[in-house]
């Protein structure tokens, strides 16, 4: 922290003094709260004081001075329930102006983000909360308030990701695609083993792992060479939408075996998993978190169990065996998406709840604008 504030403390000294200027009081229990937060939140009872709360305070002060400026700002809004909604919380102290939160998945989940009952203080604060899975409802809502809590899924641009007729039926052998970061939560080394079973098996196919590297991504190469996968599996870097989508459309079976991981991180709903269903392909993936809201069990994709290679491999054979159980299954997986995961219903719902917080505030419809922050 020391050397983090000898090199931004200049650029905030002069927003914290005009803040301090327009709402002292404000200012001075919204400071005192932070100062407070680092004892009370400490990573142990007689630890060290968690700094990281003087940071925020920092960083919301600057914040709030912005758009206390930018007088048609009514709410504020933070993605991700940790560290910007943190920053959301003094903001809204410091401006007067209320604020909301969308909670995602590792951020719920992991004690270390959200100590004590930091997170319950924060639902109670907040105008509202959404969240992205009915899993993470149930969660939150058992920390707080239910009534706050909102589940919106996240939208698809469904004209954007869809089919290509053709295209798919052309590719051969069977092609097997995987996209997302290269770490643990994903399980991508249990999509190795199982394809090292079906190597072992005689079955013909091609597995294309896509994805950002991270921290499993030098052990999933070796991974590759010591299971003899070269000739049937390829690890690619991260690539653009514009990039992947017509890899999902020449694909034929996508494969996410996500699983939790001891610490409580794991995925929501995996937006990869909703763009490979709105292309049309058959789905294999694991009944965690908000994934069966997602994908029904033998209707529009397959789930097998988490951290089981030989269930995924049975379930990755069924798929490259039987062509119209793949049709069938990508038909299907593309009407879920069509029905409950179209972008613009789930813009209009959220949309609906911004409106609300305005006109309460006003009492009126006037156009004012939502600030976002973003980690």
């Amino acid at each position: 922290l020391p050397l983090w504030l000898w090199r931004n403390l200049p650029a905030y000294a002069p927003l914290h003094a005009s803040l301090f200027r327009r709402r002292p009081g404000a200012y001075l229990g919204t400071l005192v709260r932070a100062a407070w937060m680092g004892i009370r939140y400490r990573k142990r009872a007689w630890g060290g004081y968690r700094k990281v709360f003087i940071k925020e305070f920092l960083q919301a002060g600057a914040i709030a001075e912005q758009v206390m400026r930018r007088q048609h700002v009514g709410h504020l809004h933070a993605h991700f329930c940790h560290g910007a909604t943190t920053v959301a919380l003094f903001a809204s102290r410091l401006s007067g102006i209320p604020f909301s939160f969308t909670a995602h998945a590792k951020d719920i989940y992991q004690k270390t983000l959200n100590p004590g009952d930091l997170l319950q203080r924060k639902i109670d604060q907040a105008r509202f909360v959404t969240t992205c899975t009915g899993a993470n409802h149930v969660h939150l809502s058992a920390c707080a308030h239910e009534s706050k809590v909102h589940t919106i899924y996240h939208g698809l641009d469904v004209d954007r990701f869809r089919p290509d007729p053709g295209t798919r039926d052309a590719e051969t052998p069977v092609r097997i695609l995987a996209v997302g970061r290269y770490v643990e939560k994903k399980g991508f080394h249990i999509l190795l083993e199982a394809c090292e079973q079906l190597r072992r098996k005689g079955v013909a196919f091609h597995c294309h792992l896509v994805g950002e590297h991270g921290d499993q991504y030098a052990r999933l190469q070796t991974l590759v060479e010591r299971l003899g996968l070269g000739g049937q599996v390829t690890l690619d870097g991260a690539r653009t939408h514009e990039a992947l989508l017509p890899i999902y459309q020449r694909s034929h079976i996508f494969a996410l075996p996500c699983q939790v991981l001891e610490n409580g991180d794991r995925d929501g709903i995996p937006n990869v998993l909703m763009e490979a269903m709105a292309c049309g392909l058959a789905v294999v993936s694991t009944p965690i978190s908000g994934i069966p809201e997602l994908v029904t069990d033998g209707e529009d994709g397959l789930l097998t169990p988490q951290k089981n290679s030989t269930a995924l491999c049975n379930a990755l054979e069924r798929l490259i065996r039987d062509r119209e159980e793949r049709r069938r299954l990508g038909d299907n997986a593309r009407r879920t998406i069509l029905r409950a995961f179209d972008a613009r219903a789930t813009n209009r719902q959220l949309k609906r709840l911004f409106d609300a917080c305005l006109e309460q505030r006003q009492g009126t419809r006037d156009p004012a604008k939502i600030s976002e922050i973003r980690t």
